[in-house]
């Protein structure tokens, strides 16, 4: 009986629910293209992630038209991960995610090499207000920058880096599954 509740608690608020992700998909306003250098890019998905019942950020991921957002990150093609963040965030607390991520989906060695490019890319985090808009881009040719507000915070030529920061969200074992697979989807 319990069971049969839950269930029917869960259908009951499924449409509440989606219309709020399309609300905060409108609001987040991610444009349908994007230029990262010369590179044409179309978003292939969006969504919204919540934690314990609370929308935090919304994501949009783009790639190349001709390949899917799954390609465009197996194949390393450039790439742009845009995050409209809805809630105020520290950044100390953006950072303790993004460590226990990597340390879930990176072995020692790996993080070992990483470990200065990472306290580099965390050094230019600021904390984070409603509105607030970063973004992760990747280009072979240039490697992984990070927007913050539309200007550059950051930039490292090391693909291994980009790898590893970008599978926080898209790689097995991340911040969110859910958030994966939509953004994946094709």
């Amino acid at each position: 009986m319990r069971r049969l509740l839950l269930l029917a608690t869960l259908l009951l608020l499924s449409p509440i629910l989606l219309a709020a992700a399309d609300e905060r998909l409108r609001q987040a306003n991610f444009a349908p293209h994007t230029t990262l250098e010369r590179a044409s890019l179309e978003r292939k998905n969006q969504s919204v992630l919540r934690y314990l019942w609370v929308d935090v950020y919304a994501a949009a991921l783009y790639a190349e038209p001709k390949v899917s957002a799954a390609q465009a990150l197996e194949r390393q093609r450039s790439l742009r991960l845009e995050l409209f963040y809805f809630r105020n965030i520290e950044r100390t607390d953006v950072i303790e995610a993004a460590w226990i991520t990597l340390k879930r989906q990176q072995d020692q060695p790996t993080l070992e090499r990483l470990r200065s490019d990472l306290d580099a890319l965390h050094a230019t985090f600021r904390d984070i207000k409603p509105g607030d808009r970063y973004a992760l881009n990747y280009n072979a040719d240039s490697g992984l920058s990070l927007e913050r507000n539309g200007k550059t915070a950051f930039a490292s030529s090391n693909p291994e880096l980009a790898r590893a920061y970008l599978g926080i969200w898209l790689a097995p074992n991340g911040l969110s599954e859910s958030l994966r697979s939509s953004l994946l989807n094709d």
